[in-house]
């Protein structure tokens, strides 16, 4: 992968962060999923604590184009 700076936001893509995500080693993503997680718990300790999300009260329809 060619290494290059980009301040573009339109760059941003999911596939773009997926293909930086799968460069790392498997111990920086570790180290980034630790961080990510002392993030969540800094801003909301008692996430740790709620029970599992619950269905949504109203039936959702996913269209597709055929």
């Amino acid at each position: 992968m060619k290494g290059s700076v980009s301040h573009d936001r339109s760059e941003e893509t999911p596939e773009a962060k997926a293909r930086w995500f799968q460069s790392l080693s498997l111990s920086e993503r570790m180290d980034i999923f630790c961080e990510i997680t002392d993030f969540i718990l800094a801003l909301n300790p008692g996430v740790a604590d709620k029970r599992d999300a619950a269905e949504p009260a109203k039936r959702i329809r996913i269209i597709t184009k055929a």
